[in-house]
This record gives C-alpha cells, structure tokens and sequence, in this order.
C-alpha cells in the first residue's frame, strides 16, 4: 500500500510490485520482461500526481485493472491506458497497436500477426483525430508458460461497422436492430496461442431490467441462458434486477459453439452495491469450488481480500454462450492505486 509519508517515487514501481507479487503468488511468469517498457513509458509520472486520475479505463484511480475470470482462473490478466495522462488518444491508439504488433509475431506467430493486422486495419490507419476519446487500452494475460493472450481495446463508431468481419458486422446490426437503446463504443481484438477473436462492445442508452435481454438473446441463440445470468446477478447484487442507466455494456462476440453475450455492470453507477458483495459473489460460485478456490487466491494475490470499500471493485462481467451458463469475471482496483487521498491532499493545499 502506497504510504503518503515516504517521498513520492514513480508509479511504475507500484505497479510493478503489484504485477510481481501477483505473478509469484499466481504461480505464473512475470510480466515485466514482456511489457515492462510499456509500463515505464505509461506510468512515469510520481505515484501521488493526481493528474492520474483522468482517464477513462479507471476513473479516479490509476488506470491499471486487473481481473479475474472464471474461465481463465489461474491467469494473471491485466488492462492498461497506455502513456500518461498527458498522451493524445492518437498516440494511446498508436502506442498500443505497436506493442500488440510487437508481442505477437515472436509469441503467437506470423499468422497471428497477419490475422490481427487485417482485423485492426480500420483502427490503426490515420483517422480518428477529432472524434476519439480515450484512443486504447491495452490487455495482456500470463500463465506459466509466459504470454498468455494480448489484447487491444479500439474506440468504435457505427459507421465503422462495415470494416468488422461480415459475419460480426452483420451479429453488431442483428444486436442494434433488436435492441434500438445498444450503441456500439469500442471493439476488442484479441490474440491468444492458438486462437483470436473479436468482440463489439455496446453502452445501454438509459435503466436495463435484466430480463429485457430475453428477446435479443433469444434471437442470438442463446435465450435459454437468461435464468443463470438472472441469478448471479441477483445474488451478487442483493436482489437487484434493474440496472441504472450509464451503468451497463453488452458485448457480442462469436465463440466457438456460437454467439457469446456479455453483460458488464459498471459498480461505481450501482447506488446500493451490497456491503457484502464480495461474499455475495462467492455464494454465486458456490456450487463451483474449484473456481471459488481460484477467485480466493486471485484476490489475495492483489490484496483484495480485506478490502471493505465497495470502490474496489469496478466491474462484475458474466458471459454466455449456446453451451455454458454464466461465467463470472470480477475487475478490481487495488487499493493502492485509488487516488483518493491524492486528490484531497492536493484539494486541501489549494
């Protein structure tokens, strides 16, 4: 935990420590010989510089996210707003695309590379100065082999639709058509071992009661999950099924046995998060001990575990496809890296 008493050292170091300590604790590799000069270039800036806080990945906090997802237990994943707050999304856009380019030749290989260069192509050309927002972020996930996936995070416009593959092109049409309040906002490229996929990431335009999701669902082919994906909903959010408004994204993306739908519940718009969510959301695992086992390590490998702050934890995300039942993943943002107390300190010298 960052002690404000100490001289203020680069964030860099905080992250690192945290990367570390979760890779030994995780038993995977360590990141830092994979990216560790994206986080030098990222997180230069002194850890009490509240400048940190301005970005749109972590709002508030250093934008660095680690997750832990049910399908992928034993991974140490990790998501970044690449540079600092100073960077221009153009150059957020460039930086990230450069360092998915770099890692995934050497790892994944040149089909790899080929195949994320035709699926990028509209993202990483010239346009895109005027409109962008936050320009990428930027993922990647380690186990004990080393890379495990890298992933990119590209703002999306509806008139870029048509440079998605048809058949996702025609899925992100399908999903608009059905439900007219889902508005596409960045899409997903990513690239593991043996595989890549792309996902379309939606804004729900005002409230969502979860069970409206039946009928789009039902037309994907994936209808018949709606029950499992009410009811870890429900327990994790103490009985909730209506979601505020600004505070749900869907994504659409296809898998294997068909189309996978993802629901995303942004915490910090949830005005009476549980105070025993955590425990909430190992009740919904309970009949899953294995990965109940695997979310307990994760958390306490980023030190989680005791947090009592409802503030730490960002995003509960659940995933269904034709064959699986909801699947959980959690982001967190380690108390360390809320820049909070920063952003009084320096409220209070003005």
């Amino acid at each position: 935990m960052r002690n404000h008493d100490t001289r203020a050292q680069p964030m860099k170091h905080l992250v690192e420590r945290s990367l570390h300590s979760a890779a030994q604790a995780l038993g995977t590799r360590d990141p830092m010989p994979y990216v560790g000069d994206l986080i030098e270039r990222t997180f230069y800036l002194p850890d009490n510089d509240v400048s940190y806080a301005r970005n749109a990945l972590t709002p508030g906090a250093v934008p660095y996210e680690p997750s832990f997802s049910e399908a992928e237990p034993n991974v140490l994943r990790f998501t970044i707003e690449p540079l600092g707050p100073e960077a221009s999304p153009v150059s957020r856009r460039d930086e990230a695309t450069r360092e998915m380019r770099r890692l995934v030749q050497p790892v994944f290989g040149r089909d790899a590379l080929r195949w994320f260069d035709s699926r990028s192509e509209e993202w990483r050309g010239f346009g895109g100065m005027s409109w962008m927002n936050f320009g990428a972020w930027f993922g990647s996930a380690f186990d004990e082999d080393g890379l495990y996936a890298a992933k990119i995070y590209y703002e999306l416009l509806p008139t870029q639709i048509d440079a998605l593959s048809p058949r996702l092109a025609a899925l992100t049409r399908q999903v608009m058509a059905e439900m007219p309040t889902l508005m596409p906002i960045f899409t997903s490229i990513g690239c593991k071992r043996d595989s890549g996929s792309q996902r379309v990431t939606f804004l729900h335009r005002g409230p969502l009661a979860i069970s409206a999701l039946g009928p789009l669902m039902n037309r994907l082919g994936i209808g018949h999950q709606l029950p499992s994906l009410m009811r870890i909903v429900g327990v994790a959010l103490g009985g909730r099924f209506e979601l505020p408004s600004g505070g749900v994204l869907v994504g659409i993306r296809e898998a294997p046995d068909g189309v996978e739908l993802k629901l995303e519940i942004l915490l910090a718009a949830i005005p009476d998060l549980p105070a025993r969510f955590l425990d909430l959301i190992k009740l919904g695992l309970a009949e899953r001990p294995r990965q109940l086992i695997a979310l307990s390590r994760w958390l306490d490998a980023f030190g989680v575990e005791d947090a009592s702050e409802q503030g730490h934890f960002s995003v509960l995300s659940l995933r269904v496809t034709p064959t699986s039942q909801a699947r959980i993943s959690l982001y967190v943002r380690p108390i360390e890296f809320e820049m909070r107390e920063a952003i009084e300190e320096a409220q209070a010298l003005q």
